[in-house]
C-alpha cells in the first residue's frame, strides 16, 4: 500500500489546461474519487500518477517518495482502464499470470498459482478460469480486468471510469463487488469517474475536478450537505438542486416578481448583513421541499404541478410557481399527487444553501 501526493501539478496541452495547479493527498489504504464531467482532467491526473503521462510542473509523491524521474514499471501502480485491456486469445488464467511472469517479477509457479487463487476467490471468478476471454460477458471482462491488477499486489490502485460501459443493472452490482474489494484488500483506490452514484455509494472521500483544479474534497456527505461553491453544487445530487438568483430584502429572501419569498434564519440574516449581500444565489435540494395540499404556514407557496417523474421509492415532481420558474420537489408515492393538481410547496430553510452571487462560493450561514 502507499499513501500519493500531488504538489502544485500543472499539465497543458497546446492552449488547453488539462490539470492546473492541483494539489491532492490520498492516505494508505484509502478508496479516492476523482468526480467531474468530461474534460475535467480526471484522466490526465491518473495517468500522471501512473508515470503515463508527463506533468509540466509539480511532483509526484508515492509513500513520500518523489517519481518524478520514474517510469510507470519502477512506480509499481495498476492501472484499470475504461476499456478492457485483456489478451484475447488468451484464456482467464493466461491473462492473469501474465503480469507474474515478466523479468521484474519473475515469480516461481507456486507463487503464481497462490496469487491466482486468491484473486480468483476475491473475485469470485474461480469457474472461469479456463475459458477464453472472447466468450466472457462485460461484467466477467471487467472482473479479469480488475484481477489482473489486483494479482501483482501494487503500490496503488489506479481506476479509470471501469464500469462505465457496463448496462445499469450490472453498474449497480460492480459498485458493489468493488466496495467489498476494497474492503478485504485495504489498499489505496484512486478511482475517476462522472457517475455522482458511484462517487457517492464507494468513496471514503470525493474530489470534484472542474477545468482541471479540484473545487471541493471531503467525505461523500461534507459534499452533498454542504457544496462549497454552486457548482458543486449542482453537479452533486439527483435529482438536481434547485438553484435561483435572489434579491435579500431584511429578513427575506425574495425569487422573480414575488414569486417566491423565504424567510431567513437570525443566523442566516446576521450574515447575510455582515457581508453587505443584497444579491445571493439561493439552493435547496428537492427533498427539502416538502409538498403538501393544505396551506401549512404563511411561508407556504402556491403551485401547481407541472408534470411528475416516478422514481419507484419516491416521485419527483416539477411545481410550477410561476410562468418562469420550477421548483423541483420528492414526495412518497402514497401522497398520489397528480399533474395539473394545486399543491403547496414548504421549502426547509434550515437546509437551505446560500452562494455569493459574484463568486459563487458558498456563504456559511
Amino acid at each position: 500500500m502507499a499513501d500519493v501526493k500531488l504538489a502544485s501539478i500543472t499539465r497543458a496541452f497546446g492552449e488547453i489546461t488539462a490539470v492546473d495547479d492541483m494539489n491532492l493527498e490520498v492516505s494508505d489504504g484509502e478508496f479516492f474519487v476523482l468526480l467531474g464531467p468530461t474534460g475535467a482532467g480526471k484522466t490526465t491526473t491518473l495517468r500522471i500518477i501512473a508515470g503515463l503521462e508527463k506533468q509540466d510542473r509539480g511532483d509526484v509523491f508515492l509513500d513520500k517518495e518523489n517519481v518524478n524521474d520514474m517510469g510507470p514499471a519502477l512506480r509499481d501502480v495498476a492501472f484499470v482502464f475504461q476499456y478492457y485491456t485483456l489478451y484475447p486469445t488468451f484464456t482467464v488464467r493466461q491473462n492473469l499470470e501474465f503480469p507474474l511472469k515478466s523479468r521484474m517479477r519473475n515469480f516461481d509457479q507456486d507463487e503464481i498459482d497462490k496469487r491466482i487463487d486468491r484473486v480468483a476467490r476475491v473475485l469470485n471468478i474461480g469457474e472461469l478460469m479456463e475459458r477464453s476471454t472472447l466468450n466472457l460477458s462485460g461484467g466477467e471482462m471487467q472482473r479479469v480486468a480488475i484481477g489482473r491488477a489486483i494479482v501483482r499486489t501494487p503500490r496503488v490502485f489506479l481506476m479509470d471510469e471501469p464500469l462505465s460501459n457496463l448496462d445499469a443493472k450490472l453498474r449497480e452490482e460492480m459498485r458493489v463487488e468493488l466496495a467489498r474489494i476494497h474492503l478485504e484488500l485495504e489498499e489505496t483506490f484512486i478511482y475517476v469517474t462522472h457517475d455522482q452514484i458511484e462517487a457517492m455509494t464507494m468513496a471514503d472521500r470525493i474530489g470534484v475536478l472542474n477545468e482541471g483544479r479540484i473545487l471541493q474534497t471531503g467525505k461523500p456527505e461534507d459534499i452533498y450537505e454542504r457544496p462549497q461553491n454552486i457548482f458543486v453544487a449542482r453537479f452533486v445530487g439527483s435529482p438536481g438542486i434547485n438553484t435561483f438568483e435572489a434579491a435579500v430584502d431584511k429578513d427575506k429572501l425574495v425569487i422573480g416578481e414575488d414569486d417566491i419569498i423565504c424567510c431567513l434564519s437570525q443566523k442566516q440574516c446576521s450574515r447575510l448583513d455582515k457581508l453587505d449581500k443584497k444579491k445571493v444565489l439561493f439552493g435547496i435540494r428537492p427533498e427539502d421541499v416538502e409538498v403538501t395540499r393544505e396551506k401549512k404556514d404563511e411561508n407556504s407557496i402556491k403551485s401547481k404541478v407541472y408534470f411528475s417523474q416516478s422514481m419507484g421509492a419516491e416521485d419527483v415532481l416539477n411545481l410550477s410557481i410561476s410562468k418562469d420558474i420550477l421548483l423541483r420537489a420528492v414526495s412518497p408515492p402514497k401522497t398520489l399527487i397528480k399533474t395539473e393538481e394545486n399543491v403547496y410547496a414548504n421549502i426547509n430553510m434550515d437546509r437551505a444553501h446560500i452562494f455569493d452571487a459574484d463568486t459563487e462560493e458558498r456563504i456559511n450561514c
